[in-house]
């Protein structure tokens, strides 16, 4: 790619053409297409804090400086995906950017805005000459699911933080934001029918100082709280939608449930836990198996569902200790009752509950990979984050997977050494180079179950990121990266060129006030 180019992620294909165009303050935005018009609007909403200019938006096939054409409409495949190529051409007529859909159109607007100066991403008017260079970009990505998420639960967010997060998403043309809603340490998504869960789940009375491994354990003795009200949920995915980035819900089941039996005790099997837990790690507190609680996890579901229209809905199923249930009569009782063997096959049970709910309401169940124990769900898909051997397992029996070890994107690791030079994280070592150097495609899959691996996705778990600029500064430039691993095919990834663009890239991130490592 061109020095004078630093598109992340890379362009499947990229042509420099003869001369320039220059945006003014006469320039407008005509929109043709289903979906066209929202998208120009999006694009005005990008450019006009920077040049000042009006960007007057139009709809019908008039001449504008910028002209963005939808000529079909967006038809989702059997895992819900829809075609997400565009065009994109600037020379002495102006612009052009043309796809199949309005997903297709966001993701060409993306790489838009990065042919412009850096101070395009200014939030004020900046003293410069809006130059694109002459260009023919045609772009595809690799991979459906390019995913980022976030652990809301641990430390609290804000909607405009959340948002906030989800607009640099979109700048790197990621398609999947993964919302980690619940957890033993915070409720933190209002559910009508069941009230307590907020009321009471959602604040915990201090917060682990120093790290969970540390004796003796020492709490700062302040409340902590925060929820999201579901009005408050519409707005982060009426943004997100615009942006056309599908937000998937977690409700972590059966473990890591700590905080909704505090809320209702009835959920439980024993009366262990006496607060919304207040230091990090593995509760062995897990829902008990009663119809009862089935029930109450299908009601929380059906509120979940109806606030958030993507397809993919997380049950979690991590980290889910047997212990209780192998000391609980009423469970033991369960598993003769229905006929099953052992702890695994009673958790696979359960998940089987919400994967037929989530089904007959027409979505898809997707869990972190212990789901697998005791088999696995008929229309499940896997999220494999201990390592890709659960990812190849799913694959290779027909389930769908998205690749996401800890090993490789988790970015609550340490991303550079010495540590000590680090803020507090939860352990491990993640750089730069080997978030790069990651392939979503694991070598051992046979050829005819590679369809199966929808894409990856990069983790950042907030136990020890207490605010939005500390998620910054752990994500990125490592999202960047793997932004690039998931769209670009594997042969024309070059760390040194993504390197050389890093350098200009991170102007924007400057400029968008990311305060990223400076690695």
């Amino acid at each position: 790619m061109p020095e004078t180019i630093s598109i992340i992620p890379r362009p499947k294909y990229l042509r420099m053409g003869n001369g320039r165009f220059t945006l003014n303050q006469v320039s407008t935005i005509a929109c043709s297409g289903e979906g066209a018009l929202a998208v120009g609007h999006l694009l005005a909403y990008y450019l006009r804090p920077a040049t000042g200019f009006a960007f007057p938006v139009t709809e019908g096939h008039a001449s504008g400086t910028i002209r963005l054409e939808a000529t079909g409409t967006a038809t989702p495949d059997e895992a819900g995906f829809v075609d997400e190529r565009y065009t994109l051409t600037v020379n002495d007529a102006g612009v052009s950017v043309k796809a199949q859909n309005a997903t297709g159109l966001t993701r060409g607007i993306q790489s838009l805005r990065q042919l412009l100066p850096t101070a395009i991403m200014a939030d004020a008017v900046q003293e410069a000459e809006w130059v694109l260079p002459a260009v023919e970009i045609e772009d595809a990505p690799r991979f459906r699911w390019r995913g980022q998420h976030l652990d809301v639960s641990r430390h609290f967010f804000t909607v405009d933080e959340v948002c906030q997060f989800i607009d640099f998403l979109a700048l790197h043309r990621l398609n999947i934001c993964h919302l980690h809603l619940t957890d033993d340490q915070g409720w933190r998504i209002e559910i009508k029918k069941y009230p307590r869960l907020t009321e009471i789940g959602s604040r915990r009375e201090s917060t682990l100082i120093g790290h969970e491994s540390d004796r003796p354990r020492r709490y700062d003795q302040t409340p902590y709280g925060g929820f999201y009200t579901q009005e408050e949920i519409k707005q982060i995915v009426d943004f997100a939608a615009r942006r056309h980035i599908t937000l998937v819900p977690e409700i972590d089941m059966p473990g890591h449930m700590v905080a909704a039996i505090i809320a209702y005790p009835e959920l439980g099997n024993f009366k262990t836990e006496t607060r919304v837990r207040c230091h990090w790690g593995i509760s062995q507190s897990v829902l008990n198996v009663e119809e009862s609680t089935i029930a109450f996890m299908k009601d929380v579901l059906a509120e979940v569902m109806a606030l958030f229209p993507g397809r993919f809905i997380h049950v979690g199923g991590d980290e889910a200790p047997k212990f209780e249930w192998s000391e609980s009569e009423r469970a033991q009782a369960r598993m003769a009752e229905l006929g099953l063997h052992n702890e695994e096959e009673l958790q696979s049970w359960f998940i089987r509950q919400m994967d037929s709910y989530i089904a007959a309401s027409g979505r898809r169940l997707i869990g972190w990979d212990e789901i697998l124990e005791g088999g696995l769900a008929a229309g499940a898909a896997v999220m494999s984050w201990r390592g890709e051997e659960g990812g190849i397992e799913a694959a290779s029996h027909g389930h769908d997977v998205v690749m996401a070890p800890n090993q490789r994107v988790y970015f609550d690791h340490y991303q550079s050494e010495p540590t000590a030079n680090e803020p507090l994280a939860i352990g491990g070592l993640t750089t730069l180079a080997s978030v790069y150097a990651y392939d979503p495609m694991p070598e051992a899959l046979s050829e005819k179950h590679r369809h199966h691996v929808l894409g990856g996705q990069g983790q950042i778990w907030t136990e020890y990121i207490p605010t939005m600029e500390h998620v910054e500064y752990m994500g990125f430039p490592r999202i960047c990266a793997l932004a690039e691993v998931l769209w670009l095919e594997k042969e024309r990834k070059d760390y040194a060129d993504f390197r050389q663009r890093l350098y200009r890239h991170r102007e924007r991130l400057d400029y968008l006030g990311v305060n990223a490592h400076p690695e």
